[in-house]
């Protein structure tokens, strides 16, 4: 009897030492096909490849934040790639969600270095004596604002930003100006052509939409009220950033302004031992979502859990503390 009880500890200990984990077989909600989110749903991919062949991280191309958090909401995908200020929105039950959304889980950030550029055509600047978004309310300038479309977690964003400074719709055209809804691109023709005097927008520093903006028009960039970028980090999620001096023409000196960030988010339906297993395959693999983009090089698993907007998911919470990235 001990011999057959002794073979059975045996047994079952070398059952756990030698188990194999099942290979991660996810969907993940991005964004446009081409676009960064897609690239780092192919890093992922490679991430969770590196930790177990048999794994797969399928990419999903949709409308954007907005629409992953919907499909969170309902359970109808595995992860999605979402803003730090649509989560905000969300968890707020705000337009253009019915009810908060209440099923979101952090596995950990992707980025969050997408910071508010306010881009002023410099005629404008100089003969109005324009250098912060404040200056904008207090000068009575007759400016045409453009801000991204609806829909576009950053025309919330500035839309809230020139309300902080002073610059309601109201105002704006109280002033002679008005506010313009159009995408970035459409936004720097825009610009070009004479027919908006500013452009809003927040992705990374020198994106190739904001060097065109900066090489074909004179403009200058506008510095922000701490009183705006603490309210905004307070309302969206975001965080503090600075434009490094020099980055554009007219910019000699630093920026502060709110810098927008990614999350990669799942449901509280997904199983801890596959949030482990993820989470675990991207701390051990980094370099493998680090390589999809020049732009992704600060990424670090130290960022990955500098964020406060929702609960970890149980797995990736796990898989942290035992990295010893979570106390």
């Amino acid at each position: 009897m001990r011999l057959l009880t002794l073979a059975a500890a045996i047994g079952l200990a070398f059952g756990v030492n030698t188990a194999q984990a099942e290979p991660v077989n996810l969907t993940l909600s991005g964004g446009n096909p081409g676009g960064l989110w897609s690239l780092l749903g192919a890093g992922i991919d490679r991430a969770v490849k590196q930790a177990d062949p048999a794994s797969v991280v399928t990419y999903q191309a949709t409308g954007g934040g907005f629409a992953n958090i919907g499909l969170l909401a309902a359970n109808r995908t595995d992860m999605g790639l979402v803003h730090n200020a649509e989560v905000k929105i969300a968890l707020a039950g705000e337009e253009p969600f019915k009810a908060p959304v209440e099923n979101m889980r952090a596995i950990g950030y992707m980025y969050n270095w997408a910071p508010m550029h306010f881009f002023l055509a410099k005629s404008i600047a100089d003969e109005y004596n324009i250098d912060s978004l404040d200056d904008l309310a207090t000068s009575k300038a007759p400016v045409r604002i453009g801000v991204n479309r609806s829909g576009n977690i950053t025309s919330n964003v500035a839309l809230f930003m020139l309300e902080q400074a002073g610059l309601t719709k109201e105002a704006v055209e109280a002033n002679g100006g008005s506010i313009i809804q159009a995408g970035a691109n459409d936004q720097a023709d825009l610009l070009q052509d004479g027919r908006i005097d500013m452009v809003t927008n927040g992705v990374f520093v020198l994106h190739s939409s904001f060097r065109a903006i900066d090489e074909n028009n004179d403009v200058v960039v506008l510095d922000i009220p701490q009183a705006v970028i603490d309210a905004t980090n307070e309302r969206f999620g975001t965080q503090n950033f600075t434009i490094p001096g020099g980055s554009y023409t007219n910019q000699p000196d630093d920026i502060e302004t709110p810098a927008l960030g990614a999350l990669l988010v799942t449901t509280d339906q997904l199983p801890e031992s596959t949030g482990y297993a993820l989470t675990k395959a991207l701390i051990d693999h980094i370099e493998e979502v680090k390589a999809v983009h020049g732009s992704m090089k600060s990424l670090s698993t130290e960022l990955m859990v500098d964020q406060d907007v929702m609960p970890f998911h149980a797995g990736a919470e796990k898989a942290y503390r035992e990295a010893g990235l979570l106390k």
